[in-house]
Order: structure tokens, then sequence, then C-alpha cells
């Protein structure tokens, strides 16, 4: 007896089935980086359990299509991931937002945010947040080679050539959350 829930796998051969994007097995094979007989154990798997069905369309092209339950499956575990994904940033905005309100506390009231991204736009909303209007904030492209007022805020990724411009008062943000982190359970 087959378990009918999905693994990895499974489920990311569903959502390249569901979205047309591999028409045959070769094309799977090179989507998913399996070899060929892997996504043919997948394939026979998945239509075992009901997810996926075969046409025939001639003698030597079939076509893959998600079955009902195929598709049911696929939704669900997407909002399943979708809410885990929510509450990940939940988590980290509230680690983020202990962290931003000690500087505070500890009297800063100017920041450099070094980076461009969601995360960067994250630190914004909260210094702004916990400040009430008290604190400065700007941004900054690139490494700041020049002494500057404030702390900055690193939320990138450093290559090893920004790190010996490194000076004044810095925090990387990432490798702070990363200090007191706890994996969320599935």
């Amino acid at each position: 007896m087959l378990q009918d829930n999905l693994n990895e796998r499974e489920f990311e051969l569903i959502n390249i089935v569901g979205a047309n994007l591999g028409p045959n097995q070769r094309d799977l094979s090179r989507l998913m980086e399996l070899s060929l007989g892997m996504v043919n154990i997948l394939l026979r798997r998945l239509v075992a359990k009901g997810y996926i069905r075969i046409n025939q369309l001639n003698k030597r092209k079939v076509e893959y299509l998600l079955t009902p339950k195929g598709f049911s499956e696929k939704m669900r575990k997407s909002f399943k991931y979708t809410l885990k994904t929510i509450h990940s940033i939940g988590v980290i905005k509230n680690r983020l937002k202990k962290v931003l309100q000690e500087l505070v506390v500890k009297g800063e009231r100017h920041f450099v945010i070094l980076g461009e991204s969601d995360f960067a736009v994250m630190v914004e909303m909260i210094l702004r947040e916990i400040c009430h209007g008290q604190c400065h904030v700007r941004y900054a492209q690139e490494m700041p080679v020049e002494r500057m007022e404030g702390i900055l805020l690193i939320c990138k990724e450093l290559l090893d050539s920004d790190k010996e411009f490194l000076n004044g008062k810095v925090m990387n943000l990432v490798e702070e959350l990363a200090k007191n982190y706890v994996p969320l359970e599935d």
C-alpha cells in the first residue's frame, strides 16, 4: 500500500506537471535535475496515488495531467507553505524588533541601512515604529568608506572585500538574528 502523502520531489513534480512545464519525461528530468529513471519512478508512484493521470496522445507521446486529487494536494501544500512563511516572517520581525529596540534604548538615533531588500525595508519600518520619528534612517548601496554618524545596519551578504571597510559602529542583522535562531517545527 502506498502512502498518500507526498515527499518533496513528488510535490515538485506535481508543480511542474500542473504548470505544464514538462511535456515529456526528458524535460521533467532536466527541470528536476533527476535521472530519467527516477522521474519515471516518481511519475508511476504519483499515478498509483491518484495525483497524476497519463493520456496517451499517440504511439510515442503521452501527456501528464493533474487529477482533481493532485490539484487539491498542490493547493493544500501551497497554502500550508504560505502560512508557514507568514509565521516565519512574524518571528523574524519580532526578533528584529527586540534587537533594534535594544539599540534605541542604548541611545542610538542615527541608522544607515546597507542593502536593498525586503529585509532592509522591514528594518526601516521597525525603526520608524519604535523611534516615533525621533531617529534618522538612511540607506547606503555600498559599504561606506568614510566614517559615518550612527550605526551601520548590514542587511545583505557581505563580500570579503567589504569587510576591510568596516569601521565605527556596525551590526550585521542577519548574523545577529542567527545567534538565537530556533528552527520552526513543521
